[in-house]
């Protein structure tokens, strides 16, 4: 077996302007895998510690530069670090870049291999392009909000999960990375632009789809997989806590009833009578309550049955559970994380780390090349860059 390799994405410079959860999760991905990711701040405001970090906690393996595009100075210094960048991740909304005079036209001009991902949350065109949201806003314009959440409820979002990270920042990831197999081809970046409505609309594609089906023909909280059916549901423990069971198949539903000790149950013809599932359910609800959470998890440990325990963040955090990257590439993965950086981060304040970066990627160095002022970095001496 040869030696591993280095990360992927080694030697891919990226650019990320600051901005909320989606395109930082964005800019996380490829710096886990081994870019280079380089994230753009506002200058801080003279009543706040340079030294401060951002609210953004999605800053691992990243640093940071200053720089106020809205100088002609800051803007000068921008087009020149991205005339040797591979990555543009903008997480503005419609129209900002072009206002600070940076098009993506102009942009590409003076790199025609640069690829400029546009993030944005509902589509640049239509009804919504031009107000403001947040992922219930674009879940909601998607249709997808209004499946989730029980039936004699409200729809119900689950965080912001989907539309932000889901639908945004990951599928965002995707298109760079597209856009990246694409080059090696044409030799030529483009603009790579995704939104979180049709982005999380497409991870509802099979949601879609089977609302013509037995699968999902029902109103929100009363299908197989939305919580309308008994065997795929949460349910709560002696202790208050929770366990959840997913017994779709017929041989996981007879373990489970069998772990419960619902003989009566193990009836595959009953089970599919929809009449008797409020009944299920109350039993279901009852027996879970006979025993603690811990009691449950010694019944169902090592069972075919779906039937597993609802853990929370303090729990895994406690035990020391192990995080992982998403994806692991035999060959060539990504970067470890350590423990304390699974579960904790210090933040980037503006400035943190990016000198190095920018030493890194064309040699400049302070004084003979940049300088740091109050209004962010500069350039010192055009003609030298």
């Amino acid at each position: 077996m040869s030696d591993l390799r280095r990360p992927p994405l080694e030697g891919l410079r990226v650019v990320e302007l600051a901005g909320l959860a989606p395109a930082p999760f964005a800019g996380l991905l490829l710096a886990d895998y081994g870019a280079s990711v380089l994230r753009i701040d506002r200058p801080p405001p003279l009543d706040k510690s340079p030294t401060d970090p951002t609210t953004d906690r999605l800053t691992r393996h990243k640093s940071s530069v200053a720089v106020n595009l809205k100088s002609t100075d800051g803007r000068a210094l921008f087009e020149t670090i991205l005339a040797g960048v591979d990555v543009l991740l903008d997480p503005f909304r419609p129209g900002v870049l072009e206002s600070l005079s940076l098009s993506p036209d102009r942009l590409r001009q003076r790199n025609p291999r640069l690829i400029i991902a546009r993030l944005t949350g509902f589509r640049r065109d239509g009804p919504y392009a031009e107000m403001a949201g947040h992922d219930i806003n674009y879940l909601a314009v998607s249709g997808i909000l209004g499946q989730l959440g029980r039936a004699e409820g409200l729809p119900h979002p689950p965080a912001n999960i989907l539309a932000d990270f889901a639908g945004g920042g990951l599928l965002c990831a995707l298109g760079i990375l597209l856009a990246l197999f694409e080059r090696t081809a044409s030799g030529e970046g483009q603009v790579v632009e995704n939104n979180m409505v049709d982005g999380v609309s497409y991870l509802g594609s099979m949601m879609r789809y089977a609302r013509k089906t037995l699968l999902w023909d029902r109103p929100r909280g009363q299908n197989l997989l939305d919580g309308g059916c008994p065997w795929y549901d949460v349910y709560a423990c002696k202790d208050g806590a929770y366990m959840a069971v997913g017994a779709l198949e017929p041989h996981f539903f007879r373990r489970l009833v069998q772990g419960l000790e619902l003989h009566e149950m193990d009836n595959l013809t009953l089970r599919e009578d929809r009449a008797r599932w409020p009944t299920m359910r109350e039993k279901f609800r009852l027996r879970f309550l006979e025993r603690t959470r811990q009691e449950w998890e010694k019944i169902f440990d090592g069972a075919d049955a779906c039937c597993t325990p609802v853990l929370d963040l303090q729990e895994l955090e406690k035990n020391e559970y192990e995080q992982r990257l998403p994806v692991t590439l035999q060959a060539s993965p990504g970067l470890v994380l350590n423990g304390k950086e699974s579960w904790t981060s210090p933040g980037l304040a503006p400035g943190a780390g990016g000198l190095d970066t920018l030493y890194q990627w064309y040699g400049w160095k302070i004084g003979k090349d940049l300088q740091v002022t109050r209004d962010g970095l500069i350039i010192v001496n055009m003609a030298k860059l």
